[in-house]
């Protein structure tokens, strides 16, 4: 949540300009900058004219994405990402950071933060994806210097560069992981079928710094660890 959001209902704009001018805004005992920050209550501490800020009471969950499901908040064929979460967990503006095809699992971050989740989404900001891969057929020893310097799709499209790990090569089945920093609509799938290959399992591992909890049964959930709200401290500091 900005900081202009956070104070708005006890604080005039005059009021918070002349605090933000004076030093007087801290966050994390460090003056603040501009008033559109955005800050959370909930990781970093905040306080205005040394009085604390309002709550901004953001929710964050690690979901273990189960294969089935949409990454969607409705749908009317199929169940949704959010059907997995308790009732009282499943606030309004609450969102997936990125998405998951129906038939893909693995690791979903959900929160109502859209600032952070702005920044984490932004193409920009490049982040990093894992999947655990499993195809029909084999990979060839030569494919993760391919795919490093960017596949070309039948349309001519041409990916940025991605780092394939083979973990296990046979002619009717292989294992692999695959890094990148793109989200085009299927692309990991169109990404094995340019080498001739099709995608029989896929799992998201990895976004950004958060990995999937191995210990989350598929559609569990769970709010972040210390280490983990460390990390959107982090990042949340980076937007300064």
């Amino acid at each position: 949540m900005r900081i202009d959001q956070l104070l708005a209902s006890q604080y005039s704009r005059k009021e918070m300009k002349q605090a933000l001018a004076k030093g007087q805004i801290l966050v994390d005992g460090q003056a603040a900058r501009k008033l559109s920050q955005n800050v959370d209550t909930d990781l970093q501490v905040v306080t205005i004219q040394g009085q604390p800020a309002p709550a901004s009471n953001h929710h964050y969950w690690l979901l273990h994405k189960p294969r089935g499901v949409v990454t969607a908040n409705r749908d009317a064929q199929h169940a949704t990402v959010f059907d997995s979460l308790a009732s009282y967990d499943r606030t309004p503006d609450l969102y997936a950071l990125g998405r998951l095809d129906r038939d893909t699992s693995g690791l979903l971050l959900l929160t109502d933060n859209g600032p952070l989740g702005y920044q984490l989404l932004h193409p920009d900001a490049h982040v990093r994806k894992t999947y655990q891969v499993v195809v029909n057929g084999p990979l060839h020893a030569d494919l993760p210097v391919l795919f490093a310097t960017g596949s070309i799709f039948e349309d001519g499209y041409q990916c940025r560069p991605a780092q394939l790990t083979i973990l296990a090569s046979s002619a009717k089945q292989s294992r692999a992981l695959i890094e990148l920093s793109e989200g085009k609509f299927h692309q990991v799938k169109k990404m094995f079928l340019a080498v001739g290959v099709k995608v029989i399992s896929l799992s998201r591992t990895q976004f950004g710094p958060f990995q999937l909890d191995q210990s989350l049964p598929y559609g569990a959930y769970r709010g972040l660890s210390s280490q983990e709200k460390q990390i959107l401290v982090h990042i949340l500091e980076e937007s300064r």
